[in-house]
């Protein structure tokens, strides 16, 4: 995985999945800021120079081999999303994916195919076996994503991720090879 380049990946309209860059630190701050991204996601950053640095450890997690995040990118390169494989276990053939979309491009399918195409990346090209998706059950966006991205949902994880309100029971999907 590490010794390559991060690919980037085509999505249809135009989209792409490309690595991010220190140039997109100001997205990072806005995805902060959004109450729903805010609400969901763990590990966000406040200012300019926290998201340098994330964006720096996703270049040093990539090359360690222990995770493979994208940002969604528009044709001019602006990215409106992030979308990746944390936990990435190469011996043991399973990561958990992880994903935001900026409010401006929600609603019109961009996450399921982004999704679509690093799972594919991740059974075809890293060889995994096992991909997982966990969401809070009081998430209905993410389990859409889930279901429309070919997940199985193997079942519910009682109080097992804190967000901001408090512990979440959260489902377990999972897509393994076979399953595209």
């Amino acid at each position: 995985m590490a010794r390559a380049e991060q690919p980037v990946l085509g999505l249809p309209g135009g989209l792409e999945l490309r690595p991010w860059r220190l140039s997109d630190a100001d997205v990072l701050v806005t995805a902060g800021q959004d109450p729903g991204i805010r609400h969901w996601n763990r590990l966000l950053v406040d200012t300019p120079d926290d998201a340098r640095r994330r964006i720096e450890r996703m270049h040093e997690r990539w090359t360690a081999e222990l995770s493979a995040i994208w940002a969604i990118a528009r044709p001019d390169g602006e990215a409106l999303g992030l979308i990746g494989w944390g936990d990435i276990d190469l011996s043991g053939g399973s990561a958990e994916i992880v994903y935001w979309i900026l409010p401006s491009a929600r609603g019109a399918g961009v996450t399921v195919e982004a999704t679509r195409r690093v799972s594919a990346w991740a059974l075809n090209d890293l060889g995994l076996h096992r991909l997982r998706l966990c969401h809070s059950v009081a998430n209905p966006a993410s389990c859409r994503v889930a279901v429309k991205a070919g997940f199985s949902l193997e079942g519910t994880m009682r109080s097992a991720l804190l967000h901001a309100d408090g512990w979440h029971d959260e489902h377990l999907h999972a897509l393994v090879q076979g399953d595209l």
